[in-house]
């Protein structure tokens, strides 16, 4: 497996690459210099299970911002960086724990190594970025058109910048909105680099054609032991990224904890509003932290039987429902004290881990 034997990076107090578990990175969408908005979405994003956050540097009253942001969160801040080497430094000056770079458009190799020096002195990663709208003239025409092989050569030559500054607290990104292009870019350069991988699909889209999107790109890259943190990128509220990155890597078998909800599919046996009830058990359980799988069916004849595999759930009929474990039935319950009866069960079994 690549990640196994990805170089180890420390940001802040994480850690990625060399086997460690795959980390869940976001954005904010705030303006970064609007300091108190900033940490409230921060804040709510750390709750739903971000694990390192990346804040727009676009002026220098951002980077500055970033001091007191930092001061005020409790995970890694990244800070994303366009153009101008002087907001790169002093991001790092004002309490960044990485900065992400594209050394081919932060200028001159004097400013670059302005850059390298100051994340040296700090001992600060760089996040060497590549897109594939951003591919160099020449290597489009090299390769006929933007491709996985031109991608991968961008990126190893923005490697190569910093490495010949002498600087390997590096973490490679290269992305594309393209999902096949993008799974093959990855695929070529975890055999040529032994740096850790952020992973993601670039300009995915809204929430619906993006978790598409990033779903089947993170599902072709992370089985295959590529990848070392991932971002869920879509059009909309950053919340959504992190519970979609949690959601990919618990299918995946990447990553334990928090409820697996499954549910099944509506018909015409029906007779209670499944959809709702289904959209309301995500997200009681969100704040319950149980390792286990709980199943929302629609047809009390059947559903016990069939979510057998669930730890626990409820199947609802006209007028009542059942609570089961492992395809038993509990009890029943009326229709409308379904969701209260599993949050009571779940809650149990929550004082019971923890007694254990």
């Amino acid at each position: 497996m690549f990640r196994d034997h990805t170089k180890v990076i420390h940001i802040g107090d994480k850690v990625i690459g060399g086997g460690n578990p795959i980390l869940i990175q976001s954005m904010t969408n705030t303006k970064t210099e609007d300091v108190e908005g900033t940490v409230a979405q921060i804040h709510r994003l750390e709750r739903a299970g971000c694990d390192i956050i990346r804040c727009a540097v676009p002026t220098m009253e951002a980077a500055k911002a970033l001091k007191s942001i930092r001061e005020q969160i409790s995970i890694p801040l990244v800070a994303d960086i366009h153009f101008d080497y002087r907001l790169a430094i002093a991001a790092m000056e004002n309490g960044a724990d990485k900065i992400r770079i594209n050394p081919g458009n932060i200028g001159s190799r004097e400013r670059l190594k302005a850059v390298v020096d100051a994340a040296k002195e700090r001992g600060i990663p760089i996040r060497v970025g590549v897109n594939s709208g951003s591919l160099e003239k020449e290597l489009v025409e090299k390769y006929h058109g933007v491709t996985a092989e031109g991608i991968v050569e961008s990126a190893l030559d923005k490697v190569h910048m910093i490495e010949e500054e002498g600087y390997d607290n590096l973490v490679i990104s290269i992305k594309s909105s393209d999902v096949c292009m993008c799974a093959k870019a990855h695929e070529l350069i975890a055999g040529k680099t032994s740096y850790p991988l952020h992973v993601g699909i670039t300009e995915a889209g809204t929430l619906l054609s993006g978790n598409i999107k990033s779903a089947l790109g993170l599902g072709m890259i992370l089985p295959k032991g590529i990848g070392d943190t991932i971002r869920v990128s879509l059009t909309g509220d950053p919340l959504e990224e992190v519970k979609s990155a949690k959601m990919i890597l618990r299918t995946l078998g990447l990553r334990k904890g928090g409820i697996e909800v499954v549910s099944c599919p509506t018909c015409g046996r029906t007779q209670i509003d499944l959809i709702g009830l289904a959209n309301q058990v995500e997200t009681m359980v969100e704040e319950i932290p149980l390792n286990l799988k709980v199943a929302v069916m629609g047809c009390v004849v059947n559903g016990p039987g069939e979510a057998r595999e669930a730890d626990l759930g409820i199947a609802g009929g006209k007028g009542e429902g059942l609570l089961f474990r492992k395809g038993e039935v509990i009890r029943k319950v009326p229709e409308a004290e379904l969701l209260p009866a599993l949050r009571e069960e779940l809650l149990s079994m929550q004082k019971e881990a923890d007694c254990r």
